[in-house]
């Protein structure tokens, strides 16, 4: 599952943040719960339009779009040297 099939970013949707495909939560407002020491049940109790499935997939992609960054900056670096 891609990110396109997690993530909507339109526009038309509270211009352009993204958020959680087929709803209107930014998918910010996750990471600002998690920063904030709620627990994933916190938030989908919150956010009940959401699936359990749906956010572990996004924090997933998420850690994997970090990660390669990383990679990147690392290799990047190592070139400079």
């Amino acid at each position: 599952m891609s990110l396109d099939d997690l993530i909507t970013i339109d526009p038309g949707i509270l211009g352009g943040t993204p958020v959680f495909k087929g709803t209107r939560v930014p998918v910010r407002t996750l990471l600002e719960y998690l920063e904030n020491d709620y627990s994933l049940e916190e938030f989908l109790e919150c956010f009940p339009s959401l699936s359990r499935e749906m956010v572990r997939k996004v924090l997933e992609r998420s850690e994997q779009a970090l990660l390669s960054l990383h990679e990147d900056l690392v290799r990047s670096v190592s070139m400079l040297c």
